[in-house]
């Protein structure tokens, strides 16, 4: 790290809290903070709503799995235009009508307060893990590496990270989340874009790096099922549609930015678009990890001792940063995967915030309140939030996997059990409350045992082609069935939401 490397740091965290501090002082309302007064700009909320799911989890683990695996995970984006439809033209409608804070209101308008709070509980779980998730990758995959430091002080730039984060997202609200994470998403293309072209010139031009047979190491293509093999067309597109779905239908990160937006067209276009940036990034990041394999092929010198190149491949990009970037660029990547992780903290803290001040104090606190005492409220949960997440960052470093198999494991655990509750309460006309927790519990179980078949013994699973890609169509289909089965036996009805 060169002088200049710092000041592209420093200067891109006093950018992050200015944005803070400007809309800190135009944010007089819970629902400026929450909701950015639910008239922003689609294309805006757009590009946070990508930035928000990107993360530094994908924008490392996917140059790593080309890297290790090959490009079947590339067989999701086939799912992007049925997610755009069913999302798109069944979803955001629904939601959009609904005039409310929290998305899990929307399940107590259908199945009473105890299918609220189950869901209010599933969410926080899930982003309090994820956020965790993030802050732990920043810290040990790539800013220890990079600043050569001893393993020990990454609870500590743990700490800064977050710490970092909060401040900003606690002055600003919503709108300082989405500013920043446009200007996020600029440097997240920018990064990439920088790390190719210097590796193009490094090794003579793209068709030095781009491959000419399959390599060997890579997983062959297969379609469907096969016993032993990690991914597959058919698994791959089933998990990523299951998991955008899911997410854009009940995670308050999604239903918290249509609901930013004047109406449900509006809505309809800002998910296009974060769709659409994620068909052009992923790509992008992919070839980026050919260029990498490429590179430290050539400059195997450069690995660390007992690391090889296809069995590192999620700690190559944090690698180049250090040995192959000249003084100033290494700010500028370092700074990218920055932004992708601090995009994500930034708008699961106001989500996170957003649930626990309507799901819990709003809704059980019966004191009267002002404007300024709920934003000011707000600001506290966020800060409390923040400090839970570092803490909580430190427990990851014992679950085994790489990048991508980490994201299943920890941060998407919940989210089809979550959506669940969703679709019995929006799709379901004779669903009732005992149905919907049963269909939860059914697709969490399934979830668990696909995601850790190895620690719990059912290696069978996996011989069976069940790897952990099937965990999210597997628990749909186990929990919409059993929410369906149980549902008919006799118990109280509601109307279905208009």
């Amino acid at each position: 790290m060169h002088l200049f490397d710092w000041f592209v740091l420093v200067l891109y965290a006093l950018g992050m809290l200015g944005a803070g501090w400007y809309y800190s002082r135009r944010t007089s309302t819970a629902d400026d903070f929450l909701l950015g007064g639910r008239n922003m700009s689609p294309w805006m909320v757009g590009l946070s709503l990508f930035a928000t799911l990107l993360s530094t989890l994908t924008y490392l683990a996917i140059p790593g799995e080309m890297i290790k695996y090959g490009p079947m995970m590339l067989s999701q984006l086939i799912a992007v235009p049925f997610i755009a439809l069913v999302v798109g033209w069944l979803l955001i409608p629904v939601i959009t009508r609904q005039r409310v804070t929290s998305a899990y209101e929307i399940l107590e308008m259908r199945f009473g307060l105890g299918v609220r709070m189950m869901g209010a509980v599933c969410f926080l779980l899930l982003r309090l893990f994820w956020m965790s998730l993030i802050i732990f990758a920043t810290a040990s995959a790539i800013l220890v590496p990079v600043l050569r430091l001893d393993p020990s002080v990454a609870p500590w730039i743990c700490a800064v990270l977050g710490l970092l984060t909060v401040v900003y997202t606690s002055m600003g609200g919503l709108r300082a989340v989405v500013l920043t994470d446009v200007v996020q998403v600029f440097i997240l293309f920018g990064g990439a874009a920088l790390v190719l072209i210097l590796i193009a010139v490094d090794l003579g031009g793209v068709g030095s790096w781009w491959p000419r047979e399959w390599p060997s190491h890579w997983q062959r293509p297969v379609f469907w099922i096969e016993p032993n093999v990690r991914f597959t067309f058919a698994g791959g597109f089933l998990a990523f549609f299951t998991w955008y779905v899911c997410t854009a239908g009940a995670d308050q990160m999604a239903i918290q930015r249509y609901l930013a937006t004047r109406d449900a067209r509006a809505a309809r276009r800002m998910f296009h678009l974060s769709l659409l940036s994620c068909l052009a990034l992923w790509p992008f990041l992919a070839v980026a990890g050919l260029a990498l394999m490429a590179y430290f092929l050539k400059h195997p010198e450069m690995l660390p001792a007992g690391h090889t190149v296809y069995g590192n491949g999620d700690q190559l990009l944090p690698l180049y940063i250090v040995h192959g970037l000249p003084a100033g660029a290494s700010g500028l990547v370092i700074a990218a995967l920055l932004a992708a992780a601090m995009s994500s903290l930034s708008s699961g803290l106001n989500s996170v915030c957003s649930v626990i001040t309507s799901d819990f104090i709003g809704r059980f606190w019966k004191r009267e309140q002002t404007e300024r005492r709920r934003v000011r409220q707000a600001k506290y949960v966020s800060f409390v939030v923040g400090v839970i997440v570092v803490l909580l960052s430190s427990l990851f470093g014992y679950i085994e996997g790489n990048l991508l198999e980490l994201c299943y494991k920890i941060a998407n655990l919940l989210t089809v059990p979550l959506f669940m509750m969703f679709f019995m309460a929006l799709f379901i006309p004779w669903a009732t409350a005992s149905g919907t927790c049963a269909g939860t519990t059914a697709s969490l179980l399934v979830a668990v045992v696909l995601a850790y078949q190895q620690e719990l013994g059912l290696g069978f699973l996996k011989e069976w082609g069940l790897s952990f890609v099937w965990m999210s169509p597997a628990s749909f289909v186990v929990g919409a069935v059993t929410g369906m089965l149980v549902s008919l036996l006799p118990g109280r009805r509601r109307p279905m939401l208009r």
